[in-house]
């Protein structure tokens, strides 16, 4: 991002450079046709159901004053606000875990105040977005998103292993519940008595963990063994939602000789029943609410605004990351100041906020690379296999795939001379220095030397955000889906979160044994443990395990918890200041990278290469039909489960031998 110091400078640039590709975004979607249902659809079930989740613990932890109804409209206002007048339509928005502590934060506040009470928790909530747009339009006048890159990966996987844990207390919580009396739920004791209790736990048990295990099952089918590509393909990207499916019709085919109510479904009123359509008249409350109260919301907007530019700007840089090949500009002092403006809206109409969520964002881009390739691509073949049948020379086949590169891409021509360049080299050697024949590969080389590019446009998100906003209408069906699917849902989104984490990770390595650690370096393995001494790694873990058991304590703290993203503010200056005195800088920049890289093993060579310049596809892509399911596995390899892309290269070894920092220490 570049600097901009005068105010509105850096929302000025950001609108100039977007109102020139608008209607591009617009048209780009259009011309894809039906083939933009494949990554919509995607993106919409990865998208709903960890909503569908949140609105549950949020109906729980508001005991009723906000459920699954308002998750849901929040995200589909926002979402299609944000895909029409937003700055990057690749990012997606939601209702995410952070705003659902902040809101059992504030929710825990009012409960405890005669003068506010349950009766204007919506009034008071809808004062702390107030203060929250209020802030965030400050942001995005200053130009703060400037300073988004100091946030660096330490805080950001500090605060992603936080979301982990959470996830993980709140299925574990919920299925303890299940064992115990449902709260807000009038006449629970006459209706439900110990062996309804015992049952309904015990189900609860079955179906949170037979979801778990199914969909961590299913989101790796791609390396399956077994199954002809679209199948395994289609069970990778829609087996969660698939297994919630199959484990909520289970439920439905119980004995009948289980009690009444078990096991416990989603409890939340319908979208037309006057307890949901109270929300939308909040405003005339919030004149209620004491002056007082009014300006003490403004801390916790302090805090939700932070963590909002936060999650917002990040999520947006995860969706635009520099690998993905983007043409058109980014825009994150606009997105800011449209998130100011989503949240006083969903503020004012007693709706949750939505912010840009991670890993849907870059899950969304990934999924329109491979749109993209897989366009350009037939597009390339044809053209190329027709010039083969002329018994064209090989010059001119490069040629004519070229111009289709540049006529389907319209990237300038120099810089497409310059991203073909391994591909040209490959046509014009042909397959033994003598002209292209009908056997010459042409589908394996095009995939390893085409270069990423993303179907850039507005109507995967748009048609998304509809579809989430259609799910309203099918509230009775999503009301039959069991709590206990739910928990194991949470339980899923925390263990499928953790690759990919270093820090995860590096906490991993302080239980190896010295002896074992060399087996570290055989696979595919971070390149900082050639580089940095253990000692070193091992003291950068503990201090960032200490500051992480901090982070989490706060949010035990009742209603001071609600200052949880303050020590994630602190840490950078901690980074800045402190860090480099402790740590050598060489080790700190490797540790704390920007990016997620990593090296080849001694006895594991990978066939595909992170630059996207020169992966090797195997036979099985020859055929169209495997196309989209080798597209999907090497994109799947490439990213991280946060969607951060990885940055792969040859080990160390190679040419660096004595810089195997984790041997040298072995052999002290």
């Amino acid at each position: 991002m570049e600097s901009k110091q005068a105010p509105f400078s850096g929302i000025i640039g950001d609108v100039k450079g977007r109102i020139s590709c608008y209607k591009q975004d617009w048209s780009n979607g259009f011309c894809t046709g039906k083939k933009i249902l494949a990554p919509t659809t995607y993106i919409f079930f990865a998208s709903a159901l960890p909503v569908i989740a949140f609105g549950e613990q949020l109906s729980r932890d508001t005991e009723g004053s906000l459920s699954t109804v308002e998750t849901l409209a929040s995200t589909a206002i926002c979402g299609i606000i944000h895909s029409i007048l937003g700055g990057q339509p690749l990012l997606i928005l939601g209702v995410a875990e952070p705003t659902v502590i902040m809101y059992n934060y504030l929710y825990s506040f009012c409960k405890g105040r005669p003068d506010l009470g349950r009766e204007l928790f919506l009034a008071w909530a809808g004062w702390v977005c107030v203060w929250t747009a209020f802030f965030l339009f400050l942001l995005a006048v200053l130009n703060a998103c400037n300073i988004i890159n100091r946030f660096t990966r330490v805080a950001g996987e500090l605060f992603g292993m936080l979301i982990t844990v959470l996830f993980m207390q709140e299925a574990i919580r919920g299925v303890m519940s299940e064992f115990r009396y449902p709260e807000g739920e009038a006449n629970a004791e006459e209706l439900y008595d110990f062996e309804s209790l015992y049952t309904n736990g015990l189900l609860a048990v079955i179906f949170s963990f037979g979801l778990l295990y199914t969909a961590l099952k299913s989101r790796n089918a791609r390396s399956w063994k077994y199954g002809i590509g679209w199948s395994r393909s289609f069970i990778a990207d829609y087996g969660v939602p698939l297994m919630v499916l199959m484990w909520s019709a289970l439920s439905l085919h119980v004995p009948k000789e289980v009690p009444r109510g078990v096991p416990r479904r989603l409890f939340c009123p319908l979208p037309w029943e006057p307890n949901s359509l109270k929300h939308w008249m909040v405003m005339k409350d919030m004149p209620k609410v004491p002056p007082v109260y009014i300006l003490a919301a403004s801390i916790p907007a302090v805090m939700i605004a932070g963590l909002y530019f936060f999650d917002h700007s990040v999520a947006s840089q995860m969706a635009q990351q520099k690998e993905f090949n983007l043409k058109n500009p980014p825009a994150y002092h606009y997105d800011i100041l449209l998130l100011g403006v989503m949240t006083l809206l969903c503020g004012l109409t007693g709706l949750p906020p939505s912010n840009g969520v991670l890993p849907q964002s870059p899950m969304h881009t990934k999924s329109l690379a491979v749109l993209k390739k897989q366009m350009i691509r037939k597009r390339m073949v044809r053209k190329a296999k027709e010039c083969m049948k002329k018994r064209a020379s090989n010059s001119e086949i490069y040629g004519t795939m070229q111009e289709t590169f540049t006529e389907i891409d319209r990237t300038p021509a120099p810089l497409v001379e310059k991203e073909l360049k391994n591909l040209k080299d490959a046509v014009m050697k042909g397959e033994e220095g003598e002209n292209i024949d009908e056997n010459f590969d042409l589908e394996k080389h095009i995939d390893a030397y085409l270069p990423v590019r993303v179907n850039e446009q507005r109507i995967s998100n748009l048609l998304q955000s509809l579809l989430v906003g259609a799910s309203l209408f099918i509230m009775p069906t999503i009301k039959k889906i069991p709590t206990s699917v739910l928990w194991g849902y949470f339980a899923y989104m925390s263990i499928d979160s953790l690759p990919g984490n270093q820090f995860g990770e590096r906490i991993a390595m302080l239980f190896i044994t010295p002896s074992r650690r060399h087996k570290m370096l055989e696979g595919v393995h971070a390149s900082f443990l050639e580089t940095v001494p253990f000692r070193v790694i091992a003291s950068f873990t503990i201090f960032q395990l200490l500051y992480f058991l901090i982070c989490f304590g706060v949010t035990w703290i009742p209603i001071a918890g609600i200052l949880f993203p303050l020590p994630f503010f602190l840490l950078i200056s901690i980074r800045q200041h402190i860090l480099p005195k402790v740590f050598h800088p060489d080790y700190l920049r490797e540790l704390d990278a920007a990016e997620y890289e990593e090296v080849t093993g001694s006895t594991q060579m990978f066939s595909h290469s992170v630059s996207y310049t020169g992966p090797t596809v195997d036979d099985s892509c020859e055929v169209e039909s495997e196309m989209y399911s080798c597209d999907s596995e090497m994109m799947d390899e490439l990213t991280t489960r946060r969607g951060e892309l990885r940055h792969r290269s040859g080990s160390y070894r190679e040419n660096k031998s004595g810089q195997i920092r984790l041997e040298d220490d072995l052999s002290d």
